[in-house]
């Protein structure tokens, strides 16, 4: 029999099955004692395609390897042999390596060839960096999820920490007398260190739907490597203390510098607001933005000037964030609410809170851990820090700490 064949009759059964669950349910929408024996055995023989299916898939694989040829023909002419073309893509980028990648994640067991292809992207803990373009991927999906990255600036390294030249005084001029000194006046610099710190999350998926040559696995990854990695970014991008993690805005060391502080513990006030906005230094307004939680956004919405207008205006196109004071409104989950004492409001220019990524993602298949459900295993892990360079770039609102006035 076919491996279509196999399948077809596995989908036959499988909706035979259904038809029989729904019509020997008994008026409590339970089965006896013999209809649940027969219903198990259904799936039972279900789940044997399944694994038949499976194997005729490996043998095929395994016949498709061994019909290679042990050589490659000579196809360019002798003098051009060996040269790589300016567009012929190499190492993790090349069309081989994404192949044999996926490959590997799908197979419990991968041909000698597929492992020898990946070497050159195999990490320090036994998985895989992901070829480049899946990491483009990976990289737009985190910033869809991921407010923050959409905001900051984000760079490459390559080692596990990257030392930054900030200026920490700037010089001056003076006036002289004529025939007088020149009064030194040097800026004085200082550094501020981006590490990599590891973060990572365990998806698991059904060997059904792996050995599934239609369902999307890349799809699937990409798609649960952003939801998951881009939330917990995006918290620490906020909320982090610097302790195994990203140092965030809101931290009260190296976070971002106080505005303003509310009169109140529960309400903030139009004034307050024009108030954080000149709290921040003009050379930073033009690029500045304010981030704050979907509840504060409700309680500003409500504000008005002295002259009866709104500080809030939507914007007139589409998909554009609407605006206070002119400048754009983002929105984050992770920004506190309203409440004695909690910074609310951030306004900067967030440019100048540094991403770090270390490049090279890395994937690893755990074919063991879950065999007992039925499930096959993925680890996905990055490396990254995040860190305010100029706390004076972002100001933050914080309420009144205690009750409410």
């Amino acid at each position: 029999m076919t491996i279509n064949e196999l399948r077809e009759k596995r989908a036959a059964q499988w909706e035979a099955a259904k038809e029989f669950l729904n019509s020997h349910r008994n008026e409590k929408g339970t089965l006896s004692v013999e209809d649940d024996a027969a219903y198990t055995k259904m799936e039972a023989e279900i789940a044997d395609l399944g694994k038949e299916i499976a194997r005729l898939e490996r043998q095929e694989a395994m016949d498709a390897e061994l019909a290679k040829p042990v050589n490659k023909p000579i196809t360019a002419k002798p003098m051009t042999a060996g040269i790589v073309k300016e567009d012929e893509k190499m190492g993790r980028a090349s069309d081989e390596y994404r192949s044999n990648f996926w490959n590997a994640m799908r197979s419990k067991a991968p041909m000698p060839g597929v492992i020898n292809a990946l070497q050159e992207g195999t990490d320090s803990e036994g998985g895989y960096l992901v070829p480049d373009e899946f990491e483009h991927t990976l990289v737009e999906a985190l910033e869809e999820e991921n407010i923050f990255r959409k905001l900051a600036h984000i760079v490459k390294t390559e080692s596990g920490e990257r030392k930054i030249p900030v200026v920490a005084a700037k010089g001056s001029a003076n006036w002289i007398d004529e025939e007088g000194p020149y009064v030194e006046s040097d800026d004085e610099f200082g550094q501020v260190s981006i590490g990599a710190y590891k973060l990572g999350t365990t998806i698991k998926v059904s060997e059904e739907l792996i050995n599934d040559s239609v369902f999307d696995l890349e799809g699937y990854i990409s798609k649960e490597f952003a939801r998951r990695i881009g939330n917990r970014e995006e918290d620490s991008f906020f909320n982090g203390d610097g302790s195994g993690k990203p140092l965030g805005i809101l931290a009260a060391k190296g976070g971002a510098e106080l505005g303003v502080t509310a009169a109140s513990a529960t309400a903030i006030t139009a004034d307050e607001l024009i108030d954080l906005f000149y709290s921040l230094n003009a050379p930073y307004r033009k690029n500045a933005v304010w981030v704050l939680n979907d509840a504060t956004i409700k309680a500003i919405r409500k504000l008005k000037d002295n002259n009866g207008n709104y500080l809030w205006q939507e914007s007139l196109t589409a998909g554009a964030p609407g605006t206070i004071l002119g400048r754009p409104v983002f929105t984050s989950s992770y920004m506190p609410t309203i409440a004695a004492g909690k910074k609310v409001i951030a306004f900067g220019d967030f440019n100048y809170y540094w991403i770090a990524d270390r490049q090279g993602r890395s994937f690893k298949r755990l074919n063991e851990l879950y065999a007992a459900t039925g499930q096959v295993g993925f680890i996905a892990n990055q490396r990254v820090d995040g860190k305010l360079i100029l706390p004076e770039a972002i100001k933050v609102l914080a309420m009144k700490s205690g009750s409410a006035s």
